[in-house]
């Protein structure tokens, strides 16, 4: 994404009034290292740029970097005059001692801010539940991070640089988030723009137009990295992207033959999975089929479930007429599950969402039996091996001496992963450890090279129902991939806590929310029903104000057609019936010159590769007809564009 120049009178460049800032041949040392070089960016109005990349890659240093926060240490960053920066780093730096109010409109009085429609949405999204005349100190952790994701959202900047925001936020939070940055960001004549480092792939694709991947340096086998990190650059949210990289990839042949088949397989999913995926336009629809026409489904679930079936029996784990009370502090009794029947059967997939405090650890503490109901019974199949991804990795401590592969073979030598037999070496390397890495002591490797061993040695051990508790904690992309990868060949019950939406469509085949009023609810819809649900809820059980499907309120009126009408709130305009039915139409009509010219283009291409070769008069007629076809068809997906984002 280069910055756009024109040439000035005196044959220099001069940057657009868009350009907000920009780096020139940027680079970054840690310690002796050189983590980044050569990084050569920008940064324009309306631009919503995802940051990717491995743990350890340099992330959030380019996002300082770029943000300001950190001064290179070779190249030059430019800004155009009066850029404001806010930055969200992963920890917070609140007065505990400060009032939540003070922190998030620090030095404004009330009447500064509570008119703004802006300020009041980052209010509801965000501190629904906090007193605002609390002190900092006395708010959880969870609680902190939101706080300081409302101080700078509320902020008056040009730029708003997030790191790792939707960490702490529950499911509902990050859609509420993804949907306040597009209207923020995303609307036509929008002023600013968004920088955010990421591992919700599902906020990703939701909210950034722009994908910047840190590709961490190579270390050829010197003491020292021979080649530092850099930056390769995306167009399109994080499925185009997906694309992208896997095309990539194909082109470099064997080089990448591994890590191609995991993208297209992750890029089969995307094309088949969510039910809630926006439309895509045609061409780019059609490209992605042709990529992944041949890909079979992620998993086999026929055979899954056969397998499980044999290695579990028709029992797994039913809970019968379960109810669970406890004593809060000042005595009064809370029911946390009330005469709840849920059953799980061999081979089931299923992903669990609620509001924190619902129920969601009770659940799985009474599935691997470390709480008794207070009524009712929990009944276990005789085989059943329950094996727990908890949210820490403690257990892991005692094992600080011994090395990665030692520790899987620790748990077995060789486990059977999709019919075939896996040693301890080979699974350290399809969970992405280097060879040097999976050598490395357990006390020197990464939070999220621990996350990632501790998978292992848990599918080592072959247990017939496998819970995960927050499995995405301190995992990049790429691992989350080879892990959901791994997940697929799983053949038991899996059960899934998470905030992640991606995850949860990806591995599970359905899901289940616990809403706080002690029930256990199935959502044929999937997230996007739950969502639904708290939205319509009452008092404070929504704080998602937008349906994610259509991108319209919950209740909001409708056109005879469907589409729903826009209604300017708080003093934001909003288009009309009318005006919703006129884009649609243009929309409709447009898909349809898009189609004719597509199949122009395709024509004329035909009648060059027969024309003869020794016509050159007639082959450049056919250039010449082939290039207005062709920038016929580019002004057709540029107004399919503008028409989509009318309509969103």
């Amino acid at each position: 994404m280069p910055a756009d120049r024109r040439t000035d009178n005196h044959g220099g460049a001069s940057l657009l009034m868009g350009h907000l800032l920009g780096t020139q041949s940027i680079g970054a040392l840690a310690g002796s290292r050189q983590l980044l070089s050569e990084v050569t960016v920008s940064v324009e109005d309306g631009s919503r740029v995802g940051i990717l990349g491995p743990n350890g890659a340099g992330k959030s240093t380019l996002l300082r970097l770029v943000s300001g926060e950190q001064a290179p240490d070779e190249g030059v960053i430019t800004r155009r005059d009066g850029v404001r920066v806010v930055v969200l780093d992963q920890v917070d730096h609140l007065d505990p001692d400060g009032r939540v109010v003070d922190a998030v409109h620090p030095g404004l009085e009330r009447y500064q801010w509570a008119s703004d429609a802006r300020i009041r949405d980052v209010h509801a999204g965000l501190l629904a539940d906090i007193d605002l005349e609390a002190r900092v100190g006395s708010l959880s952790g969870g609680q902190r991070r939101r706080v300081a994701l409302a101080h700078v959202l509320a902020a008056d900047s040009d730029i708003v640089a997030l790191d790792e925001p939707t960490n702490h936020l529950d499911v509902e939070g990050v859609a509420w988030l993804a949907h306040h940055l597009r209207e923020r960001f995303a609307r036509p004549g929008a002023n600013g723009a968004l920088m955010v480092v990421t591992h919700d792939r599902w906020f990703l694709d939701a909210v950034c137009e722009h994908i910047w991947e840190v590709v961490p340096g190579v270390d050829p086998g010197g003491p020292r990295p021979q080649i530092p990190g850099h930056v390769e650059i995306y167009d399109g949210s994080y499925a185009a992207y997906t694309l992208a990289r896997a095309e990539r990839a194909r082109q470099a042949g064997v080089v990448a033959q591994k890590r191609s088949n995991l993208l297209t397989k992750e890029l089969a999913w995307l094309q088949r999975g969510a039910p809630a995926r926006t439309s895509k336009p045609k061409f780019h629809i059609e490209a992605a089929e042709a990529l992944i026409e041949d890909v079979p489904a992620p998993r086999d679930t026929v055979e899954l479930v056969r397998m499980a079936s044999a290695r579990l029996g028709k029992e797994v784990l039913d809970l019968e007429d379960v109810t669970v009370d406890f004593t809060r502090e000042d005595g009064s009794p809370l029911r946390v599950l009330d005469d709840v029947t849920w059953r799980l059967a061999p081979g089931e997939r299923v992903g669990i969402v609620g509001v924190n405090g619902a129920g969601k650890t009770t659940l799985l503490s009474l599935l691997r039996g470390d709480l008794e109901p207070t009524s009712g019974r929990v009944k276990r199949g005789k085989t059943v091996e329950v094996a727990t991804l908890s949210q820490d990795t403690h257990e892991l401590d005692a094992l600080g001496d011994i090395r990665v592969v030692e520790a899987v073979d620790e748990v077995a030598h060789v486990v059977v992963v999709d019919g075939r037999d896996v040693t301890a070496a080979q699974m350290t390397e399809r969970m992405g450890f280097t060879r040097d890495r999976s050598f490395t002591r357990i006390s020197e490797i990464s939070g999220g090279e621990r996350r990632r061993l501790q998978l292992m040695r848990l599918l080592m051990a072959e247990p017939n129902v496998l819970l995960l508790d927050e499995p995405t904690n301190d995992l990049d992309t790429d691992t989350l991939a080879m892990m959901e990868d791994l997940l697929d060949t799983f053949p038991g019950t899996l059960v899934v806590v998470s905030h992640d939406r991606y995850l949860l469509e990806r591995v599970t085949d359905h899901q289940v929310a616990l809403l706080g009023d002690g029930t256990v609810q199935a959502l044929p819809g999937g997230v996007e029903q739950y969502l639904q649900l708290r939205a319509a809820g009452e008092g404070g059980l929504g704080r998602a104000k937008r349906s994610e499907a259509s991108g319209s309120p919950a209740g909001a009126p409708s056109t005879s057609d469907g589409v729903p009408v826009a209604e300017g709130g708080d003093g934001e305009p909003g288009l009309s019936g009318r005006e919703l039915r006129d884009a649609r139409r243009g929309l409709n009509a447009t898909e349809r010159k898009l189609d004719r010219a597509s199949a122009t283009v395709a024509a004329i291409e035909g009648r060059m590769a027969s024309h003869d070769p020794a016509d050159y008069p007639g082959l450049a007629g056919l250039s010449d007809e082939l290039r207005d076809a062709e920038a016929e068809k580019s002004r057709l997906e540029d107004l399919w564009m503008e028409l989509s984002e009318k309509l969103e």
